[in-house]
């Protein structure tokens, strides 16, 4: 079958990184693609938590999550697997909204003003400077940039041969929504044996769940409504949300073999954003706007390269990928460190009695894992 069109930039994936792209570049009359597997809207594993750093920029988008019933967050606590719990005002604040409204909200803005295509890529191709994408149903486009926004683990990062996906993960994901007794303006971070919960609401007085557990812990109760009851309830905190919220999934969604190694932000030529890039912690409660901000670093390169006309490949590829180091580097290896701390139990006690001695050690670490405002 020959090439069914030809596009400035295809993006491949249409979660936050890609949609926000695919608005960004679609303002400055760029011809745009976008590829996504499923129709909106859809539920994610996510924990629906966003720093307030991104709404300068989510503004001259167009975007409001407010108007969508987002919740305004401005506390943090987290507490040991035994209950041991400190509280911190958010230095910059954030909110609480759904992937399934906000990934709708960021598509109904961008769907009349770009191409979209609900289908799996099976193929990308880089030759004579240009790409080739195929999909499995042998449609294929060409374009002179791809994006690559296919989240934290995809076909393509095998095809790819990127080194993470040759080794195993011990990571899984779960989220669920609650009906419960929650308060509005806090997100909070329970620690288990194995693992991290955290709890926040979102729009509509839902309360998101979101737990990542390693199979090690996970298999000690073999599913998940025994490993609530025996693993995540020695927490006490998490023991009384779970006694008593009431469930709105028909299941909890699970999401295995997350990655958190490095990732490089250019893969056979194409810009990898969001989780492709890299995955912080989500301990750290910024993957949401890491990949905002990432689709806001690749765009204004693009565009600054097009305005110059200065498209010179390797000369982009370098500002992409010096600008991502410069901006997200030392966060990950931040959130890698916390980590490290919070799952081991003689640090985690230490870490977390240490902060109650010194209240001003925890709203900066949690800098330390954010950015600036996105102006």
């Amino acid at each position: 079958m020959g090439v069914s069109k030809t596009y400035d930039v295809i993006i491949i994936g249409g979660g936050l990184a890609g949609l926000t792209t695919a608005l960004h570049l679609s303002q400055r009359d760029v011809n745009i693609l976008l590829i996504e597997k499923y129709d909106y809207p859809n539920h994610k594993v996510c924990g629906e938590y966003i720093s307030n750093e991104v709404m300068p920029y989510f503004r001259s988008l167009g975007v409001d999550p407010f108007e969508k019933g987002a919740v305004a967050i401005s506390k943090f606590e987290i507490s040991s697997k035994q209950g041991q719990k400190i509280e911190t005002t958010l230095p910059l604040g954030g909110f609480g909204i759904s992937r399934y409204t906000l990934d709708q909200l960021l598509y109904e803005s961008v769907k009349d003003h770009v191409d979209v295509t609900f289908t799996t890529v099976e193929e990308v191709n880089f030759a004579a400077n240009q790409f080739t994408v195929q999909t499995i149903e042998k449609e294929t486009f060409t374009a002179n940039y791809v994006v690559g926004a296919f989240g934290k683990r995809s076909i393509l990062d095998s095809s790819l041969e990127r080194g993470f996906m040759k080794r195993k993960s011990p990571w899984l994901g779960v989220k669920a929504h609650y009906k419960a007794d929650f308060p509005k303006d806090l997100v909070a971070l329970h620690n288990f044996e194995g693992g991290y919960c955290g709890l926040s609401k979102v729009e509509n007085n839902i309360v998101n769940a979101c737990y990542l557990t390693t199979f090690k812990s996970f298999k000690k109760a073999g599913d998940l409504p025994s490993f609530e009851k025996t693993v995540l309830s020695q927490n006490p905190h998490l023991k009384s949300f779970f006694d008593n919220a009431e469930i709105l999934f028909e299941k909890p969604l699970t999401i295995s073999q997350i990655s958190f190694e490095k990732k490089e932000p250019i893969a056979n030529h194409i810009f990898m954003v969001g989780d492709s890039a890299g995955l912080i912690h989500p301990l750290c409660g910024n993957g949401m706007a890491m990949a905002i901000h990432g689709a806001k670093l690749f765009s204004e390169i693009y565009l600054d390269a097009v305005k110059e006309r200065k498209l010179d490949r390797e000369d982009v590829e370098l500002a992409y990928q010096l600008k991502w180091q410069e901006t997200f580097r030392r966060r990950l290896q931040t959130g890698r460190k916390i980590q490290s701390l919070l799952l081991h139990p003689t640090t985690a006690h230490l870490g977390l009695k240490m902060a109650q001695a010194f209240p001003s050690i925890l709203p900066k670490i949690i800098k330390k894992t954010h950015g600036e405002l996105l102006l």
